[in-house]
């Protein structure tokens, strides 16, 4: 996308609302900081700008539990999947579901119902996002400012919900409006007919978590991106710059964070398949002596340096440029999702749609044709329609949604059956030797709405997990 002065002048204000905005059922009086009182222009820059934070801030977190991500500490929480409170990540869900609630709301009124319509799509964005990793939460109570102990929604009725959100803003989208929307949309700009594909991506992505019927995913993914150029992301600005460079720059300057698994540069080196990843260099950086040597999960850097001896996220690769975009949703991850859905059906489009995942995603990095071609070439990624399995669908998506949170609900549909992945060292004992399975509720939600909160443990499934 190229970033023209209207944009950045843009961000401004995106930073401004970002600090005023709406502290959901938290604040159930008078607000001063309300932002009903926000024009709708203004609450679509903050709403797209925020849902692609929101998608650094979960993945963030669940880049460990992946391994993607290693701590160069030993037994730290991140890696050995200790219950910590994550209250950051769950107030910004709900400050974007507040500022997108009011937002639907005056674009109604104002018969702006491609405004309205994007709005609904980022409110499943958000909400699933939120379900996710938290499973049952405040929803129907948590926007009318009556109540400052909302009761909690069942994790699958609000999946019900997301599907209405999305199917309602597709429908929208597609109607008249008396406002369009222009570069206020960080995301597309105002193309709705992106948007539409979007909301259709996203039907898949959730509907490929409830394993519902194949034929309807696919039926979802013909009305969704057609190549990488519909990919829902937000580029980011050198006034506020990719928060993954962020991390990447702060390793350099001795802010340790950012060190990549032993586990995902096995599985890109040679180690744990038989072909080395072209990818692996445009993804993370070497150490000092020119090699990809990964941290193992909870076990730490040990004895090494903290500079040097251990690969890292590194500044400007594609995903940590200062004006990398943060990747929502992409066509590769659709085709992968189309490679899951259709492999019990139709075993050629599963395939094929498997081999176009890889690609794209290859594309989207610049890897030179020629290395395409040489990783394509290799038996042991095109095996053939006879011995392809679902186990090399979830690698391959692996690999191309490094860093998207939507990799550990992979994980978990998966089982976290990767080749070689194993638990992290010094794990939680309170797992019984198995992988996490969510997040816990945060500290000051069960301080705040404690009566409300469901009492679970870091075992308890989502309900698409069970």
């Amino acid at each position: 996308m190229k970033i023209n002065n209207k944009i950045i002048r843009n961000v401004g204000l995106a930073l401004t609302l970002i600090t005023v905005s709406c502290d959901s059922y938290l604040d159930v009086n008078e607000n001063p900081n309300n932002p009903e009182d926000a024009p709708i222009s203004g609450l679509m820059i903050n709403t797209t700008y925020e849902s692609a934070k929101n998608t650094f801030r979960v993945g963030s977190i669940t880049s460990n539990y992946v391994q993607y991500l290693a701590s160069p500490n030993q037994a730290s929480a991140s890696d050995t999947m200790e219950p910590v409170s994550h209250n950051n990540t769950w107030f910004n869900i709900y400050n974007v579901m507040t500022d997108l609630t009011v937002l639907i709301e005056k674009a109604e009124e104002q018969g702006a119902n491609h405004y309205k319509g994007a709005a609904q799509v980022l409110m499943a964005l958000n909400l699933g996002m939120g379900v996710d990793i938290f499973g049952d939460m405040p929803f129907s109570e948590s926007f009318t400012f009556e109540t400052v102990t909302p009761s909690y929604d069942d994790d699958g009725e609000l999946y019900t919900m997301i599907m209405g959100f999305l199917d309602e803003g597709i429908v929208n989208l597609q109607g008249e409006t008396t406002v369009s929307m222009g570069d206020d949309d960080f995301i597309y700009q105002g193309d709705t007919t992106k948007w539409i594909a979007f909301a259709n991506m996203l039907k898949a992505r959730y509907m490929i978590h409830t394993q519902e019927n194949a034929s309807v995913i696919l039926q979802a993914i013909d009305n969704g991106f057609q190549s990488n150029d519909d990919d829902a992301k937000v580029n980011f600005f050198e006034q506020d710059i990719n928060p993954w460079a962020d991390v990447a720059r702060d390793n350099a300057d001795l802010l340790l964070g950012g060190w990549i698994s032993e586990q995902f540069i096995e599985a890109l080196d040679g180690t744990s398949y038989p072909t080395i990843d072209p990818r692996l260099g445009l993804m993370v950086g070497t150490t000092d002596d020119d090699t990809f040597v990964g941290t193992v999960n909870g076990a730490g850097r040990g004895n090494a340096p903290a500079q040097g001896a251990r690969s890292t996220l590194i500044e400007d690769q594609y995903y940590t440029s200062i004006t990398s975009p943060i990747l929502i949703g992409t066509y590769s991850e659709q085709k992968f999702i189309e490679a899951e859905a259709a492999f019990e059906i139709d075993k050629s489009r599963s395939y094929q749609a498997y081999l176009d995942g890889i690609i794209a995603h290859m594309q989207m990095l610049e890897v030179p044709q020629d290395e395409i071609d040489t990783y394509l070439a290799d038996p042991s990624v095109s095996m053939g329609e006879g011995a392809f399995t679902l186990a090399d669908i979830f690698k391959e998506k692996w690999v191309a949604l490094f860093l998207h949170p939507e990799s550990w609900n992979d994980a978990r549909r998966f089982d976290y059956q990767y080749e070689d992945m194993d638990l992290p060292a010094n794990l939680n004992p309170n797992l019984n030797g198995q992988f996490i399975r969510r997040l816990p509720y945060p500290d000051n939600e069960v301080s705040r709405n404690g009566q409300n909160v469901p009492e679970v443990t870091l075992l308890d499934r989502i309900f698409w997990d069970e």
